[in-house]
């Protein structure tokens, strides 16, 4: 398989709807909640409002990088980066302007587990360091992606235990850059 790392256009607006929709769905099946139809259409809508504000903003207000299949010219990753989340912001308590919360690494369930996530996430701390950023920040409810990020940046500096429910806690990471995965 090709991979091609690149920016999103506005013809891609479909396909990465259709992307999000799917991945959503697959990880909330994995995690077992499959149930929280609402809490996935909020993820849903709120991935393609980042999308738009890159779009709309030329990447200011949300930057996009997408792992494209070059063979089947298909979206089989994405990753971003924006301005940190409420929960992050409310739980760090601190000026978080030189710090974007990475987020949206979304891998297709198809092509997980072959490295695609971890150069996406490559690629976007190289962009941030390149922006001159001093750090980045990010977080997860999920329990399979902690697990993920606890082995490429070690234990979270928060953990908000039960956020989620009984045994569903939520981390968060705050790292400097450079950092080397």
């Amino acid at each position: 398989m090709k991979l091609l790392l690149r920016r999103p256009q506005q013809s891609d607006i479909q396909a990465l709807h259709q992307f999000f929709f799917h991945v959503i769905q697959d990880t909330y099946a994995k995690e077992g909640i499959a149930e929280l139809v609402d809490d996935q259409q909020h993820e849903w809508e709120l991935k393609k409002k980042y999308v738009a504000m890159d779009l709309e903003s030329r990447g200011e207000k949300r930057f996009f990088w997408l792992a494209v299949d070059e063979e089947s010219n298909k979206i089989i990753g994405t990753i971003e980066c924006g301005e940190a989340n409420e929960i992050i912001q409310q739980t760090i308590k601190e000026d978080l302007s030189y710090c974007l919360e990475i987020g949206t690494v979304f891998v297709h369930p198809d092509y997980q587990n072959r490295g695609i996530g971890t150069l996406l996430v490559q690629k976007i701390l190289t962009t941030l360091e390149k922006q001159k950023k001093s750090s980045f920040c990010l977080d997860s409810g999920y329990k399979q992606a902690q697990i993920i990020w606890q082995k490429k940046f070690g234990q979270p500096d928060f953990i908000l235990e039960h956020f989620w429910g009984t045994n569903n806690h939520h981390m968060i990471w705050k790292r400097a850059l450079p950092f080397q995965l």
